[in-house]
């Protein structure tokens, strides 16, 4: 067990409720600039066309937060610097968004644990 959370189906809930016109489209398309421009540049491309507006594909973009990170958190570009991150001592928590570069929805889709993996007895016996 992972400890991974999926909040696609808050997702699908949502939708349904813009596309009722129960949510309005400018409550859920209001991205933080700076995650709409680590989406421009770095995001990775899905075949999802955005489900509010259906301009563009959907890119997804990975967030670590924990000790001694920004508060805003830190973009992660690549699995290697996931692992990294998990590899760790220290608890980390990863955020997975996706992001619609043209109107600016954007939607949690997991958070997982990393790190908090404690050294082996034998790392720390060399460590004397």
């Amino acid at each position: 067990m992972t400890g991974e959370v999926d909040h696609r189906l808050a997702r699908r809930a949502l939708i349904k409720q813009v596309r009722a016109g129960e949510v309005s489209r400018t409550s859920v398309c209001d991205a933080h600039p700076e995650l709409l421009r680590v989406a421009r540049r770095f995001g990775r491309r899905t075949r999802v066309l955005c489900p509010v507006c259906a301009e563009d594909h959907l890119v997804t973009v990975s967030y670590v937060f924990g000790p001694r990170l920004p508060s805003h958190g830190r973009f992660v570009e690549t699995r290697a610097e996931l692992e990294a991150f998990d590899a760790r001592p220290e608890h980390f928590t990863a955020y997975l968004v996706e992001v619609c570069r043209a109107c600016a929805w954007h939607h949690l889709l997991t958070q997982r644990p990393l790190g908090g993996r404690r050294r082996s007895a034998i790392a720390r016996s060399s460590v004397h």
